[in-house]
């Protein structure tokens, strides 16, 4: 089990114009060849914008972009030509696939902080396509098949108890409160990568929330 705390992400972004990054992975002008990737995974990004602040129109292609909100409310439009509003709880999946375009943005009154989690398709190309799931529930994983990978909610009571899923590649993130796992302390933003999980438990400290990557 490697961790990765949050004081320890790639700082990115423009903060004059209301933009903060954290980036778990290399990333831009942040080259790290012994940080490439984890599994299918190759970013995880936190996002923090101020109102009105946001990232113009871009383009991605060969990848499955998932974002989870953390609080406030995230306006997304795409080149495919969907416009939706995501808010904490929703899971929404943009497979970029051959090429597309899209824009992100707070347009609501206060600041809006996401997680942005990036895998490589097992296939490039093909056509993009978008969903949303909106209030996605504990007991619900989330199949992101083009990856071969699966999402695990998690929120716990303080002192809840959680199994991890047994798998190659197992990539937790602490999206807020404290667990304790395989004897370590992790707070918000901190991050496990664990290589051949199994049989493994992480324990609320505090209530929680847990993002867990299942991968091949």
């Amino acid at each position: 089990m490697d961790v990765r705390r949050a004081d320890e992400r790639y700082p990115g972004g423009d903060q004059a114009a209301g933009i903060d990054s954290r980036h778990a992975f290399s990333f831009g002008a942040h080259y790290d060849p012994d940080n490439l990737r984890f599994g299918a995974m190759i970013a995880c990004n936190e996002e923090r914008l101020a109102p009105g602040a946001g990232f113009d129109e871009h383009p991605h292609s060969h990848t499955e972009i998932v974002t989870w909100v953390v609080e406030g409310e995230l306006t997304h439009r795409d080149t495919a030509g969907h416009e939706t509003k995501v808010c904490a709880g929703d899971v929404q999946r943009l497979s970029s696939a051959g090429g597309v375009r899209h824009v992100e943005r707070n347009d609501g009154d206060r600041p809006l902080t996401f997680l942005q989690m990036w895998l490589a398709p097992q296939e490039p190309g093909g056509d993009p396509a978008y969903e949303i799931v909106r209030g996605i529930a504990d007991s619900t994983p989330y199949a992101v098949p083009e990856a071969a990978a699966m999402l695990h909610v998690r929120r716990l009571a303080a002192g809840e108890r959680t199994a991890v899923p047994d798998g190659a590649h197992v990539y937790v993130h602490v999206v807020r409160g404290e667990v304790r796992l395989a004897g370590e302390a992790l707070g918000p933003g901190d991050a496990a990568r664990i290589t051949d999980a199994e049989d493994m438990d992480a324990v609320a400290v505090t209530r929680a929330e847990l993002l867990l990557w299942e991968m091949a």
